[in-house]
């Protein structure tokens, strides 16, 4: 009805089509969402290997397996076929039975198509299953994973990981572990054919080939695996410089970086290039090896063959079915020598996923962890010290004791430790000695949700996603109402920049919200922590990026942000620190002083030194705008 309204030719589906969109429609699978469970705590299962992989899919692999075995015998029979039409039909110009012989060959060839048909289907549909359920686990371990795992790691790595390691993976098992049965049982049938035609030939046959191939196959076992794990050490290096360069390309702009940046990428993935080539000269000598001997085994076989049909040992069908079985022979096994490097690249992304997979987070869950029942925001911090590096002191023997409701501000130099007390709140990391409770609780004896549900972070450079705006705010709770997500944008004070925006909150939002400035990206950031309504708020230096007059918005939406809440504000202004109940200057991981701003500046200490400096710029910026 909108649309004839709206003068649109058709209101609906036309009426000469809704018959046809109705089978369609019959005919479409029911599509069920998938429900997907996450726990922080760490899974049970042992170390990860290719064995464990493929264990939960036993059943889908032997029936993939079947039809292998399957597809094999059938192609094998083709040569057996050929020797009896020559020796049984040709030689002895019986028609009848070179007719059924050729009617036999083209039922095996058709069933033959016709097994790998289901074969190539059911190995494919099954290996996009492994393929996604891995990378979910890969994904939900690295949601799993400490903050300080992802602080000492390139992101471009983490992707290698999650992407080209478990594509190799994939790969694996859809075509190497499958050809691998098909070329093992290829060599079995074809051995026992050879010894069928004749026991004596397929004797010297096998001794001339068997030994050099098992010589060969153990020397490229050794040098292989090496060289593939240096092609996935370069690939991750790769992914990892293109992150990062894409990350920074405003900052490589701005410094004019572009010619360093290409000539440093043209070296990591020549480095990259040089680890494929040592792959590839070492596949094309042991596969050129293999072929080698391959085409000398031949010509011995025709003279050694060719001398007993002279001598009425042999059969001329019988020959060339050997010859047929021979060459076949040597496939299969040029083919093991490839699918040993695709085994080889495999077994290296193996060793790769499960280095990530066994990492532990360095701040676990705790296996008995309850819930955080709602919090009225009381926060000690009692005798914490805490090293990120063993022997080198972060915090020492910090004593904080912040009530229901009360604000408190952390100030000091770069690097004194301000920003690690607020993490420790957040148990972000965990202290080597004392504890952190939040309303008598330690921390560490309840859930990460519970925890993390009831404290909002609002960090010093607002991250924002893909998406929308309204996706960005409601990113706490995405179950929000538009009249909810709108009070929170009134809020803050960023209504009237949603109103001006072409589709409000609607209006896509760039990665890391590029098309906004500061200001507006940490208004959308604190209208999000008010949509999550937490009882404690964690500002890490948020104003400290701002103009003087978006600094004033942020400073009118704190206020009502923080009103009856507990909150820990890390500021370099001390505009913003003076806002708070009380101040805790901070220096060299201790805590030095700690009261009200009138209480420190009557003290004469740190924090009124730092004050005094502040007024003296504040004078001099005064001075400067009258004579301006």
């Amino acid at each position: 009805m909108k649309g004839a309204l709206a003068g649109w030719p058709f209101a609906g589906i036309p009426s000469e089509m809704r018959e046809g969109v109705e089978r369609i429609l019959a005919r479409e699978p029911l599509h069920v969402p998938p429900s997907y469970t996450f726990s922080q705590a760490m899974s049970s299962e042992p170390p990860f290997s290719l064995r464990r992989f493929l264990s939960p899919y036993k059943t889908a692999i032997f029936c993939a397996l079947l039809l292998v075995v399957i597809e094999t015998a059938l192609l094998q029979v083709s040569p057996l076929l050929i020797s009896k039409a020559i020796d049984l039909g040709i030689m002895a110009k019986d028609f009848p039975v070179l007719l059924m012989i050729v009617l036999c060959q083209l039922a095996a060839v058709s069933l033959n198509i016709l097994s790998r048909w289901a074969h190539v289907s059911f190995t494919g549909h099954l290996s996009a299953r492994m393929l996604m359920m891995l990378r979910i686990r890969v994904f939900c371990h690295f949601q799993r994973l400490s903050i300080g795992y992802f602080t000492g790691e390139k992101a471009g790595r983490l992707l290698t990981r999650i992407t080209s390691d478990i594509e190799t993976l994939a790969m694996l098992f859809q075509f190497g572990l499958v050809q691998l049965v098909v070329q093992v049982l290829s060599v079995f049938m074809i051995g026992f054919y050879l010894f069928y035609l004749n026991p004596k030939l397929a004797v010297i046959t096998i001794l001339m080939v068997i030994p050099v191939m098992l010589a060969l196959t153990y020397w490229a076992r050794k040098v292989i695996h090496r060289a593939y794990l240096s092609v996935r050490e370069r690939i991750a290096d790769v992914l990892s410089d293109l992150s990062e360069s894409l990350s920074g390309i405003r900052i490589v702009a701005a410094y004019n970086r572009r010619l360093y940046n290409r000539i440093h990428h043209n070296n990591v993935v020549g480095r990259h290039y040089d680890a494929n080539m040592r792959t590839v000269k070492l596949g094309a000598l042991f596969g050129s090896s293999t072929g080698l001997v391959g085409v000398v085994g031949r010509a011995m076989l025709i003279l050694i063959g060719g001398s007993m049909v002279l001598d009425g040992e042999l059969q001329v069908g019988e020959l060339v079915g050997f010859l047929l079985y021979f060459t076949m022979f040597f496939a299969p096994i040029q083919m093991l020598s490839k699918l040993y490097e695709m085994y080889q690249a495999g077994r290296a992304a193996v060793r790769k996923i499960r280095d990530v997979l066994d990492t532990v987070p360095s701040v676990p869950e705790d296996p008995n962890a309850v819930d955080l029942p709602p919090i009225q925001g009381d926060i000690a911090i009692e005798g914490v010290d805490l090293s990120y590096v063993p022997g080198r002191q972060v915090l020492k023997g910090i004593d904080l004791r912040i009530h229901a409701g009360e604000a408190v501000a952390l100030v000091g130099p770069t690097g004194a430790g301000k920003s690690t007390i607020a993490k420790l709140i957040t148990r972000f990391y965990d202290p080597q000695a004392g504890r952190v409770c939040i309303d008598g609780v330690d921390v560490r004896q309840v859930t990460f949700e519970s925890l993390r549900g009831q404290i909002g972070v609002v960090p010093q450079e607002a991250f924002l996603f893909h998406g929308s705006i309204r996706d960005n705010i409601a990113f706490p709770r995405p179950e929000a109402t538009e009249e909810e997500i709108l009070e929170a944008c009134r809020a803050v004070g960023v209504k009237g920049l949603v109103e001006r925006l072409p589709k409000g909150l609607d209006t896509p939002c760039n990665e890391r919200g590029v098309s906004l400035s500061s200001g507006e990206r940490q208004l959308i950031a604190l209208a999000r922590a008010f949509l999550a309504r937490p009882k404690v708020f964690v500002l890490d230096e948020a104003t400290s990026n701002l103009d003087l007059k978006s600094e004033e918005k942020i400073e009118r939406a704190l206020d009502v942000l923080l009103e009856g809440r507990t909150a820990i504000i890390i500021a370099h202004r001390l505009a913003t620190a003076m806002r708070a109940d009380r101040i805790a200057f901070v220096d060299h991981g201790r805590i030095m002083e700690l009261g009200t701003h009138d209480e420190l500046v009557a003290q004469g200490g740190r924090y009124a030194g730092m004050y005094g400096t502040y007024l003296a710029h504040m004078k001099q910026d005064g001075g400067q705008k009258r004579a301006g």
